[in-house]
């Protein structure tokens, strides 16, 4: 009976750490201004790709059915995160390429 009311304890923990995490996150965001956001963006690549490896880790610890599915779901947000990073990344960076003039060919 311990064990269970630990694991219930635990999940309560980390509902309340997650709930937390969503609004110190929105509040962050919420206060940069419009042009920043593609600069922030890059340079929080490297901080999602930490989550990715986080949430590889957790998805190959087949504790439970339960972690097999969060760390999954966390590895395919995770990865949606840094592919589209890059993406808005490419796409601030063509910005800078100078275009060819009308006269030349």
């Amino acid at each position: 009976m311990d064990q269970i009311a630990c694991q219930g304890a635990c999940l309560i923990c980390m509902s309340m750490v997650l709930v937390l995490a969503i609004f110190v996150g929105f509040e962050v965001i919420s206060k940069v201004p419009a042009r920043l956001h593609t600069p922030l963006m890059s340079g929080s690549n490297a901080i999602s790709g930490i989550t990715l490896v986080g949430a590889v880790i957790a998805a190959g610890s087949a504790e439970s059915t339960l972690s097999v599915i969060l760390g999954t779901s966390a590895v395919i947000f995770a990865t949606i995160n840094v592919v589209g990073g890059y993406l808005v990344t490419n796409r601030m960076l063509e910005m800078f390429k100078k275009k060819p003039s009308g006269g030349e060919k």
